[in-house]
């Protein structure tokens, strides 16, 4: 596997596909330009010139670091793919102060085992709160 830490030389159009099929929903090519491109720690993982893993880390040097985005092409889920990729994130990260991300509805073991702990006071503003709401990613109290 070769891993990439730039967005130099991105298929942006497989990306989207890559998000497609995780399935982490639809985020377009334009949309995942901006987002990884504004990002300081990316990973992009390749098996045979195919994409088949990625994540990402905005952060600010010091304080905090939010990792997101982290997706893995289906034939490779099971394998130690998005381990690895949160890993090598969580690592980079290091020295600031905490290291967030949230977790898609029933993926919370996931962290948790990667070290990971649940926060009592994270709040959060969406803006599409009724798909927020609808699955589960906030509650309505």
């Amino acid at each position: 596997m070769q891993w990439i830490d730039h967005v130099r030389d991105v298929d942006w159009d497989e990306l989207s596909e890559l998000y497609r099929i995780a399935p982490l929903g639809e985020k377009s090519p334009g949309y995942l330009h901006t987002a990884f491109g504004n990002s300081r720690y990316v990973a992009l993982v390749y098996a045979q010139d195919r994409l088949v893993g990625a994540g990402r880390a905005l952060a600010d040097g010091v304080d905090c670091a939010y990792i997101s985005d982290i997706a893995v092409h289906p034939q490779h889920q099971g394998t130690g793919l998005g381990k690895a990729i949160v890993e090598s994130l969580v690592q980079r990260a290091q020295g600031h102060r905490k290291i967030l991300l949230y977790a898609n509805p029933g993926k919370e073991g996931f962290y948790l085992r990667l070290g990971f702990k649940r926060m009592n006071t994270a709040m959060a503003m969406f803006a599409d709160e009724a798909g927020a709401l609808a699955t589960g990613v906030v509650s309505a109290a």
